[in-house]
C-alpha cells in the first residue's frame, strides 16, 4: 500500500477559522505592542479578537468625517450606530486599553489617538484657553 505524502495529509486538515477583524493589525504599532493587544483581547472577558482595531477604525472614520455630518449626527442622531458601532464607545474602550497596556505600549497607542483627536479639534473653545 503506498504511503500518503505529509503535504496531502496537512492539506485535508482545516485551518483555524478566524474572523477578518482578528487579522487586522494597527498601523504604526510595534510588534511588541501588537502582541500585548492580542493578549488583552484573549484574556479579557469583555473583548473579542479584533475589538481594539475595530474601535480604533471606528474612531478614525468618525474623526475624518466632514463637520456638517458631525453636526447632523449631533442634532438628529445617527441611526447607523446600532448596526455599525458607536465611535464614542470605541473611544472609551481605547482609553481603557491604554490604561491596561504597559507604559511603552500605552505611549505608542496614545500617540495615534492624540493625533486623531487633534485632527478633530478641541471639543470647545474653553479647552483652548486652558492650555
Amino acid at each position: 500500500m503506498p504511503r500518503r505524502r505529509p503535504g496531502r495529509i496537512r492539506a485535508g486538515i482545516p485551518d483555524r477559522q478566524q474572523s477578518p477583524l482578528s487579522r487586522q493589525a494597527i498601523d504604526r504599532l510595534s510588534s511588541r505592542t501588537l502582541s500585548e493587544v492580542v493578549h488583552l483581547e484573549r484574556t479579557r472577558n469583555y473583548l473579542r479578537p479584533g475589538d481594539i482595531s475595530a474601535a480604533l477604525r471606528l474612531w478614525k472614520d468618525y474623526v475624518h468625517r466632514p463637520t456638517r455630518e458631525l453636526w447632523h449626527d449631533e442634532e438628529f442622531g445617527n441611526v447607523h450606530r446600532y448596526c455599525c458601532g458607536n465611535p464614542f464607545e470605541g473611544r472609551a474602550l481605547l482609553d481603557g486599553v491604554i490604561r491596561a497596556l504597559s507604559p511603552r505600549g500605552a505611549r505608542e497607542l496614545r500617540t495615534i489617538i492624540e493625533e486623531l483627536d487633534a485632527f478633530m479639534g478641541p471639543p470647545d473653545p474653553a479647552a483652548d484657553r486652558r492650555r
